[in-house]
């Protein structure tokens, strides 16, 4: 049985009965609806028809199982809709790896059991100052304002959910400033750094040397090298044609998709060095894929840098084996993103043109280059400028009587 109940001048309360509770007593849901228009108020008829398809909506929301009493909802319970209705569609591979990361070490452990509608601004400004306070990490140390800005992103997307979806009234965390992230300049490698660095990848494996030399030698991002097929690699002419990147879903399935803009899309020339090293790794991945026979994992995909099986690497492993890489060979540590840095800066102190440079990294335009790299471009400039400070410190030639 459904039915509605009005609760003041333009609310109601519509009620669905779903049978006998353990005590005896009506086991009843319970949902209040609040009419904005006025027109509709002054309208009996259509205001009826609309408060009955309403009670329809809610009656079916009810018998199906679908709707959860907002009163009894907590955060992590919430969470978990989120993660169906809305995450698993709507945000990509990497940005829900990196929701899921903080969820789990931040937001859950200190929200998961408070009452959805209970949590307030003061609770959102609370955890996020703890956030800032040392000790938070398992080595003591602090989190970095990015990380803690995350957070804030985080908490801000779900609870924007449960307002559009009707669950709260109110987003507790749209009142609460966005923390400022504290920008660090990462200073990326200089050529002296590179040859030390391609020194200890020596004693690598070959796929992760090739990954790094690739990185630094062509500036392609990690994901555009994850997405590298062999089919994109022209060994005799020496040239990548950069078409897809790739991430990992949370089923472990590879999402292959093209870069956000067609400048990304490109043709990169590779060092005559590198070469060789890459046909031997292509023949030694050929012989693999033949001896995996049946068992190759990597489906239609043929990727250059894979697991042994042909399945596409987590984004997150190059990270992680460049980080462990780094510290064992007590090279400073700059982030992998940084050797696309390190590609250009290079390129630049070379005196090659930034929009050539800009074509290479696949940016949209070259504005986007000398933003990026002004500094490192000025340096350059004034280099160039000081070659002529010879012409003029020179004495003057004598000339003849």
């Amino acid at each position: 049985m459904a039915y509605k109940e009005k609760r003041g001048e333009s609310s109601w309360r519509l009620v669905v009965d779903v049978g006998d509770k353990a005590d005896g007593s009506r086991d009843r849901r319970y949902k209040t609806i609040k009419i904005e228009d006025k027109a509709l108020l002054k309208t009996k008829k259509k205001l009826e028809a609309y408060l009955e398809e309403e009670l329809i909506k809610f009656k079916i929301e009810v018998e199906s199982g679908e709707y959860i009493a907002p009163e009894k909802m907590t955060f992590g319970a919430f969470v978990e809709e989120w993660r169906d209705k809305y995450a698993a569609e709507h945000l990509e591979e990497k940005t829900l790896y990196s929701y899921e990361v903080n969820l789990e070490k931040h937001i859950l452990p200190v929200f998961k059991e408070k009452r959805l509608d209970q949590i307030r601004p003061l609770h959102i400004i609370d955890f996020l100052k703890r956030l800032s306070e040392p000790g938070v990490r398992k080595d003591g140390g602090t989190l970095a304002s990015g990380t803690i800005q995350m957070n804030h992103r985080v908490l801000k997307n779900i609870f924007s959910r449960a307002v559009e979806w009707k669950v709260i009234k109110e987003n507790p965390v749209a009142s609460v400033q966005k923390p400022k992230v504290i920008s660090k300049r990462n200073t990326p490698y200089n050529e002296e750094e590179v040859m030390k660095m391609l020194s200890a990848l020596e004693n690598e494996p070959i796929h992760w040397r090739l990954f790094v030399s690739l990185a630094v030698t062509t500036g392609l991002r990690r994901g555009e090298l994850l997405g590298l097929e062999w089919k994109h690699v022209d060994l005799e002419k020496g040239i990548i044609n950069v078409q897809q990147s790739v991430s990992i879903t949370k089923a472990g399935i590879p999402h292959v998709k093209e870069p956000k803009t067609k400048n990304a899309i490109r043709k990169v020339s590779v060092p005559g060095s590198l070469l060789s090293d890459l046909k031997e790794f292509y023949e030694t991945r050929l012989r693999e894929r033949e001896d995996f026979g049946n068992s190759w994992q990597g489906g239609e995909y043929f990727f250059v840098f894979s697991h042994p099986g042909g399945k596409a690497f987590h984004h997150e492993r190059p990270y992680l084996w460049f980080r462990d890489f780094l510290k064992k060979n007590k090279l400073r540590y700059i982030r992998f993103h940084d050797l696309r840095h390190t590609s250009a800066t290079i390129l630049i102190n070379q005196g090659v043109h930034a929009k050539i440079i800009s074509e290479r990294l696949g940016h949209g335009n070259i504005g986007t280059t000398m933003n990026i790299y002004g500094h490192a471009l000025q340096s350059a400039d004034r280099a160039a400028a000081d070659k002529f400070d010879s012409l003029f410190s020179s004495p003057p030639p004598i000339r003849p009587q």
